[in-house]
């Protein structure tokens, strides 16, 4: 999504918003799969420079059986079970289990990882609850595989020269995936016990960090399995609590008889939780109809096969496969408009040149096809509390996620003001539901035009939005909750501006483009 009539407000916020708009140029997993794809290459210029020893035979064999297998046995496994084949999704886990197992030419070593990868991805079908698969393939098939005793996974990319490139690969992804915070508990919690741990058999406090960080997979284990998408729960205070538990487990020595500690159980104890806690499964919506809502965004209206639990202001995850990729994968992340008690699901997009693969597959549906919804999130919510005042930044297509609040009625009884940056008068997304809205509602055009009469008054606003004009229009700032909502560029000035006019507490929402 492009930004529209954004404001700036320092070189930090559009330090920001530049790194958001870049890495928006790639979905979650094209920027997973191309982090470890890079530290796959540097594993082996590591071996060439003798900092491995494994052998470079053995790591491209390894690396070619783990890639190859897992995207053939998925494809197989797709045929059978006759959907589309996540071809991303199988690199991913085949890359994965490169680090997972050690590389070796071992007769049982190496049955032992093809038994890994065909279980892998015969877990996103087996274990699966309508169409979402409950556990983290890779994890799943060192599991089993450790089970039958042909191999155990020994997570060899904690190896301390991996570091180098593996904390700021974990980083980035970490970054682009809004989960920074939850991986900061996890490791905090397992660096924590493991720590203790060394430092009872008599290590000292600074190796014993060390070791944890740079000998252990926490950060390999953080940064590409835990946090994966979807087999995490929907609300952040949830993906709090699991990294916490995940941590303790991940950590704490422990020995069942058949089951040992190990970061694969870890792991998947964290995917059961998470599965009961968020929407299980995927859910199927029929394309019911579209609707332009102005020269540049539309409305796509679905009926889902089964009602879909969410709440005002939270998003969905669509797996929209097209035949050309354009480098950012199937799964694309759109704000619901509508109310959790309608029958249908909406979703507002901007539609406008260049369009995206992935905007295409959605102009060119027709009523009856069908989609496949992957998953429910997001923590894009109104305070609790009713009393609490909010102020509503919209920049542009922004506007959608608030359409969800007005649609409940979640901000009838509520001190509410939207403040919508558009580029022109024409560009004013979902205006009789603004108008229709009950609260205070502003609108502020970039090409320095006076919106509609049936709008609250705002200067003209051919120049940018800063903290300044922010106060002005909005004295009581200080007192309220603020929202912003819009392209990263967007949203990285207007949450500066927010803060420099007084705002306590700013959530956003940001639009990485699709």
């Amino acid at each position: 999504m492009s930004p529209v009539g954004t404001p700036q407000a320092g070189s930090s916020a559009s330090a920001t918003g530049r790194m958001d708009t870049l890495l928006g140029r790639f979905t979650m997993y094209r920027l997973i799969l191309l982090v470890l794809a890079a530290l796959a290459v540097y594993s082996l210029l590591l071996e060439v420079l003798g900092w491995l020893t494994f052998g470079i035979p053995e790591m491209l064999a390894h690396l070619a059986l783990c890639l190859a297998l897992n995207y053939a046995s998925n494809r197989a496994l797709a045929a059978l079970f006759r959907v589309r084949p996540h071809s991303e999704s199988s690199l991913i886990t085949g890359l994965l289990l490169y680090f997972l197992f050690w590389p070796s030419f071992q007769t049982l070593d190496v049955a032992g990882v093809a038994v890994a990868c065909v279980l892998a991805s015969a877990s996103k079908y087996a274990l699966a609850w309508r169409g979402r698969h409950i556990f983290n393939p890779a994890a799943a098939g060192a599991f089993v595989t450790g089970l039958t005793g042909l191999n155990i996974a020994t997570w060899w990319a904690a190896t301390p020269a991996m570091l180098w490139l593996l904390v700021p690969g974990v980083l980035l992804v970490l970054y682009r995936t809004r989960k920074v915070l939850m991986a900061t508990v996890f490791t905090l919690v397992a660096t924590s016990i493991i720590t203790f741990e060394l430092l009872r058999a008599g290590m000292t406090a600074g190796m014993g960090i060390y070791q944890a960080l740079a000998q252990r997979p926490v950060l390999f284990f953080v940064g590409f399995m835990l946090t994966e998408p979807l087999t995490l729960p929907p609300r952040r205070w949830q993906q709090l609590a699991l990294a916490a538990v995940v941590g303790v487990v991940f950590a704490v020595p422990y020995n069942l008889g058949f089951i040992a500690n190990s970061p694969e159980a870890a792991l998947l104890l964290g995917n059961l939780l998470a599965f009961l806690l968020g929407q299980r499964g995927g859910v199927r919506l029929r394309f019911t109809g579209s609707r332009r809502l102005t020269p540049s965004t539309t409305e796509f209206s679905f009926e889902p096969a089964r009602p879909v639990r969410f709440l005002p202001g939270q998003y969905m995850e669509l797996d929209l496969p097209h035949a050309k990729s354009d480098g950012k994968g199937r799964r694309r992340v759109f704000s619901l408009t509508g109310s959790p008690a309608e029958r249908l699901v909406k979703f507002g997009v901007r539609t406008a040149e260049p369009l995206s693969a992935a905007k295409r597959v959605l102009l060119a549906l027709k009523p009856g096809d069908e989609l496949t919804a992957t998953s429910v999130g997001g923590d894009f919510v109104l305070p609790r509390d009713p009393r609490k005042p909010v102020l509503l930044i919209a920049a542009g297509i922004g506007i959608t996620p608030f359409l969800s609040h007005l649609g409940s009625g979640g901000l009838r009884e509520r001190d509410a003001v939207l403040l919508l940056l558009a580029r022109s008068a024409d560009e004013i997304a979902y205006a009789d539901e603004l108008r229709a809205a009950g609260i205070r509602v502003l609108v502020r055009l970039a090409d320095g035009s006076n919106p509609p009469v049936d709008f609250g008054a705002v200067p003209a606003g051919a120049s940018r939005l800063d903290h300044d004009g922010l106060k002005a229009l909005v004295p009581d700032i200080r007192s309220r909750e603020v929202y912003v909502s819009g392209s990263p560029a967007s949203v990285a000035a207007l949450r500066r501006a927010a803060r420099k006019a007084g705002a306590r507490r700013v959530h956003v929402d940001s639009f990485s483009g699709y």
